[in-house]
């Protein structure tokens, strides 16, 4: 293959244009891939592996240890770190380079594997209609104008609609297959949501407070515009399972609001290779919503995440939102494995709730990490508390939703090593 493959590429992320990985950049590129091909060979990959088996099969295990900076990447992996120049290139160098940090140096039980995933290139149109944001540079507060100014305006709505571009998803895979040759598997591992709780869509399209008081002034026309997503959902569920765009995640894959899916109960027995929901982990939130009574989430919200959530094998549910005031409904989803626990719920209700019959995933604050210089014994302290109150639970301790690290990479470092010791300490 030429130095010098050039093709126009669209993804979930958006539009970006044409791209070039030059021979300058496919050195650098495999580079990182044999340090990462070297580490995912060391035997304590097995070992996080089989930990996270375990605690998913709801053994008895030490408390997992998980941290993603999200934001805080961008202060770990700087402009001055990276070295590619084409911007494919810098994308792939970034998903290298996040590798090598997460096996080494930061710390925390994610397995490092010698792959590389590779998504579609697609585009996915909007519902008809799409907010306006107004403010939100460089990460700022925003707020938007919400489009839908009347339920009779629901007509002029329209299901998402997803075009691949098989033919340059081919040219993809063969570009990463020649980069990464003997090196890391090229896997096409698409992931076509996060949730599929549809109350983000929900506020974009009508406004957070706007639902609120329709609740109460037009509840008709609320169950009309859910039932509407839940449809729309439905259908794009339906083809990325007809058309084969659906890949396992029982593996190192990110599920739910936190932890990975290394399962031995997915896929379902009769799997022949064609993946289908029911073979898979599904998830849904409502953190829009937390401001809300149960008995309003259990009228607007449950009953269309329902239908979706049975369509799945195993399912996550929460995220930031508190679900100890609306366990009671949450609970009636099918066949659920994980579940969040925010910093905003009550850790003993919770702990008292889900024993050792899910995976109880902790989210510490992470407020912890937003300073230059973090405070070790309060962290130790908090998290030795934590592990105390949720002790004969099925624990994984996820640090998450981080918009800073305080600009000092060495936070991460310290915190996932506390949290080891903790968990240690905890023992199985």
């Amino acid at each position: 293959m030429s130095d010098q493959t050039v093709f126009s590429l669209s993804t979930e992320a958006g539009k970006i244009g044409s791209l070039t990985i030059s021979e300058k950049d496919r050195v650098v590129l495999r580079t990182l891939a044999e340090i990462v091909a070297t580490l995912a060979s060391r035997s304590s990959e097995n070992d996080r592996k089989n930990l996270w088996y375990s605690l998913n099969a709801l053994e008895e295990v030490r408390p997992v240890v998980f941290c993603d900076p999200e934001n805080g990447w961008n202060e770990i992996i700087t402009a001055n770190h990276m070295e590619c120049e084409g911007e494919l290139a810098r994308r792939w160098e970034m998903v290298l380079r996040k590798e090598i940090f997460w096996a080494e140096p930061m710390g925390d039980d994610r397995v490092c594997e010698a792959v590389f995933p590779v998504s579609c290139i697609f585009e996915e149109s909007d519902w008809g209609m799409h907010e306006v944001k107004i403010g939100g540079e460089e990460g700022g507060s925003y707020r938007w104008e919400a489009p839908l100014k009347s339920y009779d305006q629901v007509h002029e709505l329209r299901y998402p609609h997803i075009a691949v571009d098989r033919g340059k998803t081919d040219q993809l895979m063969e570009l990463a297959k020649d980069v990464f040759d003997n090196l890391l598997e090229v896997k096409l591992k698409s992931v076509w949501w996060w949730t599929l709780g549809m109350t983000w869509t929900l506020v974009n399209l009508r406004g957070l407070e706007q639902i609120m008081i329709d609740m109460y002034d037009n509840p008709e026309g609320l169950h009309r515009l859910m039932a509407f997503l839940r449809d729309g959902h439905m259908k794009k569920l339906d083809f990325l399972e007809k058309e084969g765009l659906l890949s396992l995640n029982n593996d190192g894959t990110y599920v739910g609001s936190g932890g990975f899916g290394w399962t031995h109960e997915l896929p379902q027995p009769d799997f022949s290779g064609h993946v289908r929901t029911i073979d898979m982990w599904g998830f849904a939130e409502s953190q829009e919503t937390t401001y809300v009574s149960p008995e309003q989430f259990e009228e607007f919200i449950f009953p269309y995440q329902l239908p979706l959530l049975e369509r799945f094998g195993l399912n996550c549910y929460g995220c930031c939102e508190p679900l100890d005031k609306r366990w009671d409904i949450v609970k009636r989803f099918p066949r659920l494995r994980r579940i969040s626990v925010s910093p905003w719920a009550d850790l003993e209700s919770m702990a008292e709730k889900l024993e050792g019959r899910y995976v109880f995933s902790l989210k510490p604050s992470p407020t912890d990490l937003a300073t230059p210089s973090i405070d070790h014994q309060h962290i130790r302290r908090s998290l030795r508390e934590a592990l105390e109150i949720t002790r004969g639970c099925r624990i994984e301790v996820i640090m998450k939703d981080n918009h800073t690290i305080g600009h000092n990479p060495q936070n991460v470092i310290d915190w996932c090593r506390i949290a080891q010791e903790e968990a240690s300490r905890l023992g199985g």
